[in-house]
C-alpha cells in the first residue's frame, strides 16, 4: 500500500485537537509505537523538525512542510520519501474533522495507521 487516507469525527473543536496533536509531550499518548517526540523549536512552524524515538530505541525525523493553524499540518520524512498530513474541518463549535492522508513516493507504507489509533485520538480528546 503506497497511500492511507482515514477519517474521524471528534467531539472537540479544531483548535484543540489541533494544538493536542502537534505538542510533541502527547504524541505518546496516543501512539503506542512512539516513546518520546521533541521539536527543535516552539512555537512551530514550517521548517520545524520533529524527531521521535521508537519502542526499539531508533529515531526518525519529520520536517514540517505546511501549516495552517487549526486546518493543516504537514510533515515529510528526513529521507523525503514519507508523507503525513493532518487537515481539519469544523462540524459544529463542538466537533470536528480530522482526515489523516500518509502516502511514500516509493515503495510501500512500513506501518499504515488504522483507524483504532484515531480511535484512540479520539478518546483521550472526549474524556
Amino acid at each position: 500500500m503506497r497511500e492511507n487516507t482515514l477519517t474521524i469525527q471528534i467531539n472537540k473543536p479544531a483548535s484543540e485537537v489541533f494544538a493536542f496533536y502537534i505538542d510533541p509531550k502527547n504524541t505518546p499518548r496516543w501512539l503506542d509505537s512512539i516513546v518520546k517526540e521533541v521539536t527543535n523549536e516552539w512555537p512551530i512552524k514550517v521548517g520545524t523538525v520533529y524527531r521521535n524515538q521508537n519502542k526499539a530505541g531508533t529515531w526518525n525525523e519529520y520536517i514540517i512542510t505546511a501549516l495552517k493553524k487549526k486546518e493543516l499540518y504537514e510533515l515529510i520524512s528526513r529521507d523525503g520519501n514519507y508523507h503525513v498530513r493532518y487537515t481539519h474541518k469544523p462540524i459544529s463549535d463542538r466537533s470536528s474533522e480530522l482526515t489523516y492522508y500518509e502516502w511514500v513516493d516509493t515503495g510501500d507504507l512500513p506501518e499504515p495507521f488504522t483507524k483504532e489509533i484515531l480511535g484512540k485520538l479520539k478518546n483521550i480528546l472526549e474524556s
